[in-house]
């Protein structure tokens, strides 16, 4: 396999610093570029970070983006620009915001997932079959934790957790969210699925869905301990992003989920 050339954009935050140290041990990608939104004067890796710029992605095959909305919009619009193919992790989108990434991916090759984790996707899969499987008795609720640095939730693993739930129900998950509640120690099912966040310390993430009939409840969940699941995950969504056509795609599709 020809070596993919790379741009991490977001290279002095949590995720940029873990996607730089698995690119470098993947001997699969030459990393040629860096980004960051604020001009940074020393070398990363033997990488001077640019800007979100035509000039900072020319050389590049493919760019992966854990970085905040605003800034995936500048690098799409670039990435549109020069036929780059891109891997988001950001999460913290709209509904609006989504739609306008549906636009983009008409025009590249676009891989997007609120989380890249083979366990979480594995989880989302096992949620949408528990909640196509069970009756309309069982009410549902999601639970996730994050280090306290975290900003938006629900976290987007959580939120894709709520859309396996819907999805099982053949539902809109718009349609179904419930209440987002933020750090309680307990919070209710409703008829809707409803939400709970919990930031402390330096949890990488844990989540929890709950399925319940008043009678039993069913519970999956999911623990991740190293930041690296998610930047290898990404660099797999990469490599198999490389030979697709435009389409917006996810890592349900790199698993084969079906």
């Amino acid at each position: 396999m020809k070596k993919i050339n790379l741009a991490i954009t977001g290279c002095l935050g949590r995720m940029g610093q873990q996607l730089i140290k698995s690119s470098k041990s993947d001997k699969n990608f030459n990393l040629v570029t860096l980004t960051e939104n604020q001009l940074i004067k020393k070398k990363i890796s033997g990488i001077k970070p640019g800007l979100n710029n035509l000039d900072s992605f020319k050389k590049v095959s493919l760019i992966i983006d854990f970085t905040v909305p605003k800034c995936t919009f500048e690098v799409l619009k670039i990435a549109q620009k020069l036929k780059k193919r891109v891997v988001i992790g950001t999460t913290g989108f709209s509904k609006k915001e989504e739609e306008l990434i549906k636009k983009y991916s008409k025009k590249i090759p676009i891989l997007k997932a609120g989380n890249m984790s083979l366990g979480i996707n594995l989880l989302m899969y096992l949620t949408e079959i528990a909640s196509k499987s069970l009756s309309n008795n069982f009410l549902s609720k999601v639970f996730e934790i994050h280090h306290k640095h975290k900003k938006d939730h629900p976290s987007g693993t959580a939120l894709m957790l709520g859309k396996g739930i819907a999805d099982g129900k053949g539902k809109d998950l718009y349609k179904l969210m419930g209440k987002k509640y933020f750090n309680k120690k307990s919070f209710p099912y409703s008829k809707k699925i409803n939400f709970n966040s919990l930031r402390k310390g330096e949890v990488v993430g844990e989540h929890e869905v709950k399925f319940s009939s008043g009678k039993e409840i069913i519970t999956l969940n999911h623990e991740a301990f190293d930041r690296a699941l998610y930047s290898e995950g990404a660099l797999t969504a990469a490599k198999w992003l490389i030979n697709k056509k435009p389409g917006l795609y996810s890592m349900r599709d790199v698993l084969s989920f079906k």
